[in-house]
């Protein structure tokens, strides 16, 4: 009863704001004088509707609504109530039961909001609007064709296609219908793939012709169902003849008058610049407003709506009566956050939604204005091209113009705020999905500035783009003991078991094919290299001189998150170098801060990416916000771009965001990373082994007939080499040192956090120049830092190293390793790794001898 009380209000204050504009002067008024259109029909169209023109081939005039919050900045309270009272008024016309087994749908972009009002206003109806963005791994169950259009195709991407295959009432919502083409096109559409007896159609204004009223009525006879239309108002345009050209002709003109102006403002000086931008409407046709030359920074404003989890942004995949149950229940509190962040002084204030993005917004704005006590008024971004002209009897008196910023699948194009540049508002709050969260949004051009340069104070509330559940049979974690020789809470393995298959080649066979272009290096395993007594001496020795030293940067790192990061990380190790090191920080946050962080390993291949699986699991899981990727050392950074690059693709095709792609490493000596335990190049005793200081797990695997597009990476557990496993004795030995390194840890951490950490990517330098130098031509070939050489030594075909003269103890195991191998290990000043090492650039088993070792070429 009370959100009865709450809409029949908000229908009541609409309509008098509504009757009061219609009393001034009418927004039509100067299209009207100069093409002769005419608006004839019900007496409340001129208080819903204005008019623009437009450049359209097909049709030179719009229709701008004053109640829909697109183009009109509104009181929310007019928007919202216009909706819901259409609904009621379905709702009647259907009677309880049948409403009570509808469906709605609405039409992107500019109904979208509507659309969603309606099913608010019908009761428990589901909601679902048509789409232009498509959605990767998302079914489309339906798309049509509007034809006047300035972008065409819509689609429908129900989360669940059973949306739309019942047999109920199927109530279809656009703003306005001016011939009905569109909804002919969607009917025919959907009743050819989800029959039903009933459809009804929903618009604020019917300005159809006699002519096209009476297609659909045929077309309703034609499909054998029953087709009702419910309007707010209805009438009709009428058009004298040629006005389509003369429309043409007059919005060159003055696009053209606007370019001259704009061009002159551009080349008089600071002062003609400025006045283009002053926080009033632009005279004559300068409606396209402009930003100053030095762009203010408007985004440090960012609000934390705590929008629910689970909850859609809106009706693009599907909204049901218990999503509405959960908006209506956390909505007054996302509105007192937003109230909480507006100036003190503001009085006036805009919520400026985005594209599709309609509903959402007008609900934060409709509360904040019943609960707040400012004016508030709403509308939308749009894609759709108006020419501005600021008259009273003009419609859209001003346009700020800005780049797209959601990454469009039609490609990069401009979009529009209209009225909103000069109408003194005190705070802008500019509401968008994750989606449109981008760099462009942030941009000296982007949307954020082009506002700051009419409003004081520009806000950002960011809303999560909804990801539909992809149907997934993804197993729980792998743990020890069953997979790996860690304590089952020490690690959880995101990947699938495939010690059973044969996986192990010949070093020198798989380098081979690699090097071909035969084969991935994460097709095959090399074979397990066995250590020697004399080599796993040397590892305990080094252990005992580095686990100090290994402690305190694990500190410093661990540290480091816990300060800038999250309060409660996720510590998600990239298998399997990082994954010692992600068990070292859990280990410290527990003896030092008494938490038990949730960890796990995932796979990442250089080239093929992170295991988009994974990620779906912990997005399920945890917040993505809280995941922190751990790795045990950079190299030349291949990883870290790998990460960036991965995770950026993995939010396009999933629509999941808030992975952070910075890595968190025990040690950056090729400065590319922020987060850090050291820089220095040294000894971390856990690369000088392969499986037995991880776990007893290989490294990685991603085969096409192995791995499934449902299924984790692959790896395999080395159980049969339990005898010489020293994974936890590794563990252990840093973690007896975290009571005497604790404090200078955590003073060396506050103190990085104070300083400028930003990479520099010397490392990357350093190995194209070696590259080149040595002829290699490929920086895949060049393994710099202790860590990776060591890799080299034990995995491929080494053809030489290179050891920064002076190089100490640290390289004890790799001298070994090369000598063992037969490989020379060349000193080189100025070299800003303890070494290098170096793949043969051109292997063949021929050029490096039948037993695998470098001969001189």
């Amino acid at each position: 009863m009370e959100k009865a009380e709450k809409a029949e209000r908000a229908v009541n204050e609409g309509e008098h704001q509504v009757s009061d504009e219609a009393d001034r002067v009418w927004s039509g008024s100067w299209v009207a004088e100069r093409l002769g259109v005419e608006l004839v029909g019900d007496d409340r169209l001129t208080g819903l509707l204005g008019l623009a023109l437009r450049r359209n081939p097909k049709r030179a005039h719009l229709l701008v609504s004053n109640v829909l919050g697109k183009h009109v900045p509104q009181s929310p309270s007019v928007v919202y109530g216009h909706g819901v009272e259409l609904g009621r008024r379905v709702r009647e016309l259907l009677g309880a039961e049948e409403a009570g087994r509808a469906v709605v749908l609405g039409y992107a972009e500019t109904a979208t909001g509507l659309g969603h009002c309606v099913a608010d206003g019908l009761g428990l109806a589901p909601y679902l609007h048509s789409t232009r963005r498509p959605v990767a791994g998302v079914a489309t169950a339906g798309g049509f064709e509007e034809a006047h259009s300035h972008a065409t195709s819509h689609l429908l991407l129900p989360e669940d296609p059973a949306l739309l295959g019942g047999d109920g009432p199927l109530v279809l919502v656009d703003d306005e219908f001016s011939t009905g083409n569109t909804v002919l096109n969607t009917v025919r559409d959907l009743h050819a793939r989800y029959p039903r007896r009933r459809y009804v159609v929903v618009a604020l204004v019917d300005m159809r012709s006699a002519a096209d009223a009476g297609r659909l009525e045929a077309f309703a006879r034609e499909i054998g169902a029953r087709v009702d239309l419910v309007a707010a108002a209805s009438g009709t345009v009428r058009l004298p003849e040629g006005v389509l050209e003369k429309g043409q002709e007059l919005v060159a003109r003055y696009e053209s008058e606007s370019a001259s102006e704009s061009a002159a403002a551009d080349s008089s000086g600071p002062v003609a610049r400025l006045e283009g931008i002053a926080d009033t409407p632009l005279s004559g046709a300068r409606g396209t407003a402009r930003t100053a030359p030095t762009t203010p920074h408007p985004d440090d404003g960012r609000i934390d709506l705590h929008w629910p989890a689970g909850l859609p942004d809106g009706g693009r995949h599907g909204f049901t009566p218990a999503h509405r149950e959960l908006l209506e229940e956390t909505l007054p509190a996302m509105a007192r956050r937003l109230a909480d962040a507006l100036p003190h002084n503001a009085r006036r204030v805009h919520i400026l939604g985005f594209e599709e993005l309609m509903y959402a917004p007008l609900r934060l704005a409709h509360e904040l204005e019943r609960s707040a006590g400012v004016e508030v008024r709403y509308s939308t971004t749009t894609r759709s091209p108006v020419l501005a002209v600021d008259d009273p009897g003009y419609a859209i008196r001003t346009r700020l113009a800005f780049p797209a910023h959601d990454d469009p699948a039609d490609g990069p194009g401009e979009r529009y705020a209209y009225n909103v540049a000069g109408a003194g508002f005190d705070a802008v709050v500019v509401v968008v999905d994750s989606a449109g969260d981008t760099p462009a949004l942030h941009a000296p051009d982007g949307l954020l500035a082009r506002l700051a340069a009419h409003t004081p104070r520009v806000l950002l509330a960011v809303i999560p783009s909804y990801a539909p559940e992809r149907p997934s049979m993804l197993p729980e974690p792998l743990r020890g003991p069953a997979f790996s020789s860690y304590a089952p809470e020490e690690v959880g393995w995101l990947l699938q078991d495939l010690s059973d298959v044969t996986l192990e080649a010949p070093t020198e066979e798989r380098e081979e094919a690699i090097q071909s272009g035969g084969a991935h290096y994460a097709e095959s395993l090399p074979v397990e290299y066995q250590p020697s007594e004399q080599y796993q001496e040397l590892f305990h020795a080094a252990l005992e001189d580095s686990a100090a030293r290994i402690a305190q940067a694990v500190g410093v790192v661990t540290e480091t998150v816990l300060a800038e990061r999250s309060p409660r990380p996720v510590l998600v190790s990239l298998a399997r170098a990082g994954t010692p090191v992600g068990i070292l920080m859990r280990r410290w946050a527990q003896h030092r801060h008494g938490l038990d962080l949730p960890h796990y390993a995932v796979s990442i291949v250089r080239g093929r990416g992170i295991d988009a699986n994974a990620l779906r699991w912990l997005a399920r899981h945890h917040d993505p916000r809280d995941v922190v990727f751990v790795d045990g050392w950079t190299g030349k950074g291949a990883i870290t771009r790998e990460l960036a690059q991965a995770l950026e693709e993995f939010e396009k095709s999933d629509g999941i965001s808030g992975f952070d792609p910075e890595i968190a490493v025990l040690a950056d000596p090729g400065s590319c990373v922020r987060t850090y335990g050291t820089r220095e190049d040294f000894l971390i005793p856990s690369a000088c082994l392969n499986s037995t200081v991880s776990g007893l797990i290989s490294r990685t695997v991603l085969r096409a007939d192995l791995v499934g597009p449902d299924d984790f990476h692959g790896a395999k557990f080395y159980r049969e080499l339990a005898g010489t496993d020293v994974s936890v004795a590794f563990l252990d030995a840093v973690c007896a040192r975290f009571p005497e390194v604790a404090d200078a840890a955590c003073a060396q951490a506050k103190e990085l956090l104070a300083t400028d950490r930003s990479p520099t990517w010397e490392g990357w330098a350093a190995v194209e120049r070696i590259s080149e130098e040595y002829a290699i031509h490929d920086v895949n070939l060049v393994k710099p830092g202790v860590g990776e050489t060591t890799r080299v030594m034990l995995r491929r075909v080494p053809w030489k190293v290179l050891a920064r003269a002076g190089a100490g103890s640290d390289l004890d195991h790799v001298r070994l390793l090369a000598e063992q191998r037969g490989v020379p290990v060349e000193e080189v000043d100025g070299l800003p790794y303890t070494c290098v090492g170096l793949i043969h650039p051109k292997y063949t088993r021929g050029a490096t001898g039948a037993d695998g070792k470098a001969v001189s070429v």
